[in-house]
């Protein structure tokens, strides 16, 4: 008996994504993309919509990060038992993979809403007897390995997806693949749809593309280019063999080379990026397709601590499922708000006392930063000047929270982990500087809302949408950052936050430079930030938090942008 019954009864939305972070224990995500589709889920499972989500099991996860004693990162495998969580199915597929067949099975995890909705997610894993010893490790590592085991991992994710979609018995009104790596879905329906002809004259009038693309959406997510997955057309071969003819996809992924990226534009009848800004800079990037832009949200229960639930669920009644009520977060007195606050802090300094044994003062006015350890994010701008810096730390005092993983095989940005280590040291006394390793879901919920400010500092236009920005907002922390992705709409100068330089007009790829950047941090650390925290009454600075509440948690959640997801491309 299909034990996902309950699901096969009405059409629905396949979600595909390389990594889905549901919570930490489970840990198949490295960062803010697979954080997001878990926060997608979530939303559909609270708004109760026809979706299933398909994703890889990381059997050995991400990894696991420690710092050594000179702050380099050193990178350990998980070990996490998926039985613990969730159910194995008995259906199995198979897919080709170097002339051979490669066993799937699926793990199902069902998210569960208050609402009494319900989203299964399947767990693609290739960790089966029948499998060869190095085809069993498929599915171990997320982002993994070399070009040939990602190419592995994209054809299990995209056409072993398909194929477990079909098996259980799934309707599929739309795929939604959430970035390139999910392409390979578009072949596998490709493959499906091939047309019976006797007589072709063209070997590719036998594909049918057109009916590909109307069952097909595409989210990109990076506006960087190594971030858009491309491979060797001789490995796609190897790989791939003659499933589809070589000149086929080169016409539908790139003349050179394999791109997924490109598969996916060419496969999908809506295509969109994930905020206004990143949206122009993809039509740029891409400008023979029509691009459209549905900005990212946060799954406003997930990402909101429990001090501030409290304190929503006394003011706001309702907020969890209907984060639009938001607006009235006016209600809520300035004092509460200011304690809550304090009590996420506090306990925020208890986590980093126990974790990196630096002791931070409650009453010192605390930036956050958080996210991918990689250079255009430019985590030591804040200290681009040391002397100006201790300057202004003279007329209020401050300190910094560090947490973020740097590509296993990215040393300059472990380099830059180092660094802020050395920075520690060097102010040690001065400005105090706190690292937490092993950064995750738990550790993420802590940071964006105990700290208070949340500073980002991107290289513009780099930053496709910036969610972590969101959370800090549902907690009413107010964000210092540069004028890219989400805070370009998010941002009310000294309502919501600060913006750090200019607003570029610019969509190619580039940026302001980091003096110029640096001087507007400095000049607003200085002559706003500071005495507005220091202000003896709070008032000032608690209006700052109700606003980032009402003008940004209401709006960047992950239900506004299901339904928006709904309208405008599911529906079509």
């Amino acid at each position: 008996m299909n034990q996902l019954h309950e699901f096969t009864s009405e059409p629905m939305i396949a979600y595909f994504s390389m990594e889905i972070g549901i919570k930490t224990d489970i840990p198949t995500y490295s960062g803010g993309l697979g954080v997001l589709a878990g926060d997608t889920i979530k939303s559909a499972a609270d708004l109760k919509l026809p979706m299933v989500g398909v994703t890889l099991l990381s059997r050995k996860g991400y990894f696991n990060q420690e710092i050594d004693a000179n702050g380099w990162q050193l990178e350990k495998p998980v070990a996490w038992d998926p039985a613990r969580y969730m159910t194995l199915l008995p259906e199995k597929v198979k897919v080709p993979i170097e002339g051979r067949h490669v066993y799937i099975q699926a793990w199902v995890y069902p998210v569960i809403s208050p609402t009494g909705g319900k989203v299964p997610i399947l767990f693609l894993d290739t960790d089966l007897p029948e499998n060869a010893p190095a085809d069993r490790g498929i599915t171990d590592y997320l982002y993994g390995g070399d070009l040939n085991y990602r190419i592995k991992q994209e054809v299990v994710l995209g056409m072993g997806g398909v194929r477990m979609l079909h098996a259980l018995e799934f309707h599929i009104k739309k795929y939604h693949m959430n970035e390139g790596h999910a392409a390979f879905l578009a072949l596998e329906l490709l493959l499906r749809f091939k047309r019976d002809i006797e007589s072709v004259w063209d070997e590719r009038s036998v594909w049918d593309v057109a009916r590909v693309r109307d069952l097909c959406v595409f989210t990109t997510h990076t506006p960087v280019e190594a971030g858009h997955d491309k491979f060797p057309y001789p490995l796609v071969k190897q790989v791939l063999g003659e499933l589809i003819p070589i000149e086929v996809l080169r016409d539908i992924a790139g003349k050179d080379h394999l791109n997924m990226t490109l598969l996916a534009l060419n496969l999908s009848k809506y295509i969109n990026g994930v905020a206004k800004k990143h949206g122009e800079v993809s039509q740029h990037m891409f400008p023979g397709y029509h691009i459209h832009a549905i900005t990212n949200g946060v799954h406003t229960f997930t990402w909101t601590c429990e001090d501030m639930a409290k304190l929503f669920d006394k003011y706001i009644p309702g907020w969890a499922n209907e984060p639009e009520l938001f607006v009235r977060s006016g209600n809520i007195p300035e004092l509460e708000l200011w304690e809550a606050h304090r009590e996420a802090k506090r306990k925020l300094f208890d986590y980093v006392h126990q974790t990196t044994g630096i002791a931070m003062d409650l009453n010192v006015l605390t930036f956050g930063f958080a996210r991918r350890a990689t250079a255009y994010k430019r985590p030591h701008l804040l200290f681009s000047d040391i002397e100006r810096l201790l300057k202004i730390n003279e007329k209020g005092r401050l300190q910094i929270i560090y947490a973020g993983k740097a590509h296993p095989h990215d040393d300059p940005g472990k380099k830059l982990i180092q660094g802020i280590y050395r920075y520690r040291e060097q102010l040690r006394g001065k400005v105090e500087i706190a690292f937490l390793p092993g950064y995750n879901m738990d550790i993420a919920l802590k940071l964006v809302s105990g700290v208070d400010v949340w500073l980002n500092t991107p290289l513009r236009p780099l930053e496709a949408s910036g969610t972590s920005g969101m959370k800090a907002a549902h907690n009413g922390v107010p964000n210092f950052s540069v004028l890219d992705g989400w805070w370009i709409e998010g941002h009310i100068e000294g309502f919501t936050g600060w913006s750090i330089g200019a607003l570029s007009s610019e969509t190619g790829n580039l940026a302001a430079s980091d003096a110029e950047d640096a001087a507007d941090l400095y000049n607003k650390l200085e002559n706003l930030v500071i005495p507005k925290y220091y202000d003896p009454n709070k008032a000032g600075w608690s209006r700052m938090m109700r606003n980032a509440i009402s003008k940004n948690a209401y709006y960047f959640n992950s239900h506004r942008m299901m339904r928006r997801y709904v309208t405008e491309a599911y529906i079509r």
